[in-house]
């Protein structure tokens, strides 16, 4: 795991801290990270958001389309993954 992943899901840091570190995962197309952020449930929902639409950023179609068919992600993230794809 990359240190922006690290640090995007440690519980100790700002949220200031927590949208930069998803930023820099987006520009550096960590595009699996920014998946697992998406799926990861203890998470809030506005992090797991900018995660996803970081990977519209990243055009990772692909993934968008896995995000808005697994049953495990909250249902606004699917649909709008779905959107996004």
């Amino acid at each position: 795991m990359s240190t922006n992943f690290q640090t995007a899901v440690r519980s100790n840091v700002s949220h200031a801290t927590r949208r930069e570190a998803i930023d820099r995962l987006v520009a550096a197309d960590e595009r699996r990270n920014l998946a697992l952020l998406v799926e990861m449930g203890g998470l809030r929902g506005e992090f797991r958001r900018r995660a996803l639409e970081g990977l519209a950023d990243c055009n990772a179609t692909e993934l968008l389309e896995e995000l808005a068919e697994d049953t495990t992600v909250d249902p606004s993230l699917r649909c709008r993954a779905a959107t996004l794809s």
